[in-house]
């Protein structure tokens, strides 16, 4: 959609500098190439005649900042009261709502957060997905993207877990710039969203990641898929999933980590990301061991499935750490595993535009 346009409109009780909220708009549209402005309603009856406007021009993405007005956020689940295509975001973490059909809620990753929400109200009007639940909860599902000119030959998969230290603010939303990247690769991208351990536990966590996998076997059936040539690509706290995964199921040609959260023993010690790994997994290393055993991609090595392990030098060097011991032991143990370290920091290996992320997708031959 070569005329896209954005439309980022705020609720009258937004505790947030709307200067601020500009400022983000503008640099946001700028490196999405597309117009934008922000709108502030003076009242509910303002925020959703732009919500409505906004729904009657399909070349229109918009994001909502509900703000605490009660009325306002009724509107959230109120049917015909905003168009399928918002994206609401809540800059304090409300916990995950339930939201009008069609419509996203993304929550709790402060005023920075508004620039994720702009990005994915963008990139689902322009690479639109297929959603496909796996399971009931509405965090079980996955978003499939295939080559835009793809025919009826079997296409390698890449699937795709998003990282976000396991903690519920962070989506799968994350993933994707990279998702629609690598369909235009030529990949059948299979970005997929997951029950977190803060609020679902961590068999919820493992559970919902094979069954996820698993889901694509029925995905098969429908679309060109070749699973034989399936990679798993984590980011992050994805990446620790994506090569437990690995250890786990057969069929993985490639498990790919991306800044990965790949010493979880050591990471627990260091209480990397204020205890981020404790609080995952439900206690500390000598609490729960065989829990860490399970999950700890260090400890699962070796995989016996090819590995490509990539970090940014720019990136907490507790993960340069992690990453680099992790692939030197791999190694040890005999496991295929090419090791990549660029500039770049945590964002920048799911960033499509960055040299560290050119040089993955060079690696990435199945």
């Amino acid at each position: 959609m070569t005329d896209l346009h954005l439309v980022v409109v705020t609720g009258p009780r937004l505790v947030a500098d709307l200067g601020l909220l500009r400022q983000i708009v503008a640099t946001a549209c700028d490196a999405l190439g597309l117009p934008g402005r922000l709108e502030a309603a003076a009242d509910v009856e303002a925020l959703g005649k732009l919500l409505l406007d906004g729904g009657r021009d399909d070349t229109c993405a918009i994001v909502a900042l509900p703000g605490a007005d009660p009325a306002i956020r009724s509107m959230l689940t109120r049917p015909g009261s905003h168009t399928s295509r918002t994206v609401w975001y809540d800059v304090t973490d409300t916990g995950p709502a339930e939201v009008a059909a069609g419509s996203v809620h993304l929550f709790g990753r402060g005023i920075a957060g508004l620039t994720w929400a702009i990005r994915h109200a963008v990139h689902r009007l322009r690479h639109p997905a297929r959603r496909i639940s796996y399971g009931p909860h509405t965090d079980q599902w996955a978003e499939l993207r295939l080559p835009p000119d793809h025919d009826t030959r079997p296409l390698p998969v890449a699937v795709m877990l998003h990282g976000g230290y396991w903690r519920s603010i962070w989506g799968a939303d994350l993933m994707d710039a990279l998702s629609i990247d690598l369909a235009g690769r030529g990949y059948a991208a299979w970005n997929l969203e997951y029950r977190r351990p803060d609020r679902h536990g961590w068999d919820a966590t493992t559970a919902d990641v094979a069954a996820g996998f698993a889901a694509l076997a029925t995905a098969a059936r429908e679309h060109p898929l070749d699973l034989g040539r399936t990679a798993v690509i984590g980011h992050s706290a994805g990446g620790q999933l994506a090569l437990r995964l690995a250890a786990d199921v057969a069929g993985i040609a490639l498990a790919v980590s991306l800044a990965g959260v790949l010493d979880l023993g050591e990471g627990a010690r260091r209480r990397i990301s204020s205890g981020a790994v404790p609080a995952a997994l439900g206690g500390a290393p000598d609490e729960i061991p065989e829990v860490y055993a399970a999950a700890d991609p260090l400890t699962r090595l070796p995989l016996g499935v090819p590995q490509l392990i990539v970090q940014g030098l720019d990136d907490d060097l507790d993960l340069v750490d992690f990453n680099r011991r992790y692939a030197a032991r791999g190694r040890q143990a005999g496991d295929e595993l090419v090791h990549v370290e660029q500039r770049g920091d945590h964002f920048a290996v799911i960033d499509p535009a960055s040299g560290i992320w050119r040089a993955t997708a060079a690696q990435l031959r199945l």
